[in-house]
């Protein structure tokens, strides 16, 4: 695994030197390596946080785990490529859209013979796993190279909202977050420490699935959730409105340790990003909004 020193913590979950992450023994690590929904976003207003649509890796109990496959995993594989081979890891993705997937074609390590991946997703809303909805993407006219191309392992797993999976000590919790999207969160459990990634939490649940939220969430040491858009109108369709009070209520009654704050939306620019980082840390202090290369030390 690649390498970096986390510098010295107070609390269950601390920010360390934007570089890459090894789990030693005890130890679970979080980078962000895209951050944005919808659409990617390069450019000079989003240098600071970043374009790429989501990814975030997670390294723990010696394993590699790696939620959503946005553009950010293309720069994952990269860094990847540079550690010794072979390569296994675990992906999980919340849904099939594209922010979450378009990343997958351009996985370099999935293309080597030795290295293995594990793929993990619920059904979509038209019903296909996610192994028909990666595959689909990488068939021409989109793709010039089917998905058979990659020539690594790759076993792919139904999810269950509801079912746990165990890889040894290791326990992601599987829930199903939003309806209209057949989204899923997850939380993370090793060694009484645990991560929630809720990327597509809505203002307007259902109170039974915003009781199945709560217990996916309840008193994890790091939630890493998103703020709701704003509809476009006339009036914010440069700048979007974003309403993070949802994940705020959230991480409060859950009494989660810290909140981070995912999944931009496109047409929010670094100044703007800044404010509301502002806004929300004035009323829960243990909250930052992520961007590319964060990484945080969980359980320190």
């Amino acid at each position: 695994m690649s390498n970096f020193a986390p510098s010295d913590s107070q609390g269950s979950v601390t920010e360390i030197a934007t570089t890459s992450p090894s789990s030693s023994v005890g130890e679970f690590f979080v980078k962000f390596w895209g951050v944005r929904g919808l659409i990617a976003t390069p450019g000079s207003h989003t240098n600071r946080y970043g374009g790429n649509t989501a990814c975030v890796e997670m390294q723990l109990a010696d394993k590699r785990l790696i939620f959503d496959g946005g553009t950010g995993l293309r720069t994952l594989g990269k860094n990847l490529r540079l550690l010794q081979q072979p390569i296994e890891a675990y992906l999980f993705f919340t849904n099939s859209q594209s922010n979450r997937i378009q990343g997958f074609p351009f996985f370099a390590p999935a293309f080597i013979p030795e290295n293995r991946f594990h793929i993990y997703g619920s059904a979509a809303s038209n019903s296909a796993s996610i192994k028909q909805c990666l595959g689909d993407q990488m068939l021409q006219p989109h793709f010039p190279y089917p998905l058979q191309v990659m020539q690594s392992e790759l076993q792919f797993y139904h999810l269950t909202p509801g079912n746990d999976v165990k890889l040894d000590e290791v326990t992601i919790s599987v829930g199903l977050i939003n309806q209209t999207q057949r989204s899923v969160g997850y939380c993370i459990s090793w060694q009484n420490k645990s991560v929630a990634y809720l990327t597509d939490l809505t203002k307007s649940a259902d109170p039974v699935d915003q009781e199945q939220i709560l217990q996916i969430v309840k008193g994890v040491d790091l939630l890493i959730a998103n703020a709701t858009y704003v509809p476009p109108t006339a009036n914010n369709h440069e700048s979007s409105d974003l309403d993070w009070q949802a994940a705020v209520k959230l991480a409060q009654s859950a009494e989660v340790q810290k909140l981070v704050i995912s999944h931009h939306h496109p047409d929010d620019d670094d100044d703007f990003l800044d404010q509301v980082q502002a806004d929300v840390q004035s009323v829960f202090p243990q909250a930052l909004l992520a961007f590319e290369g964060l990484v945080l030390s969980v359980g320190k």
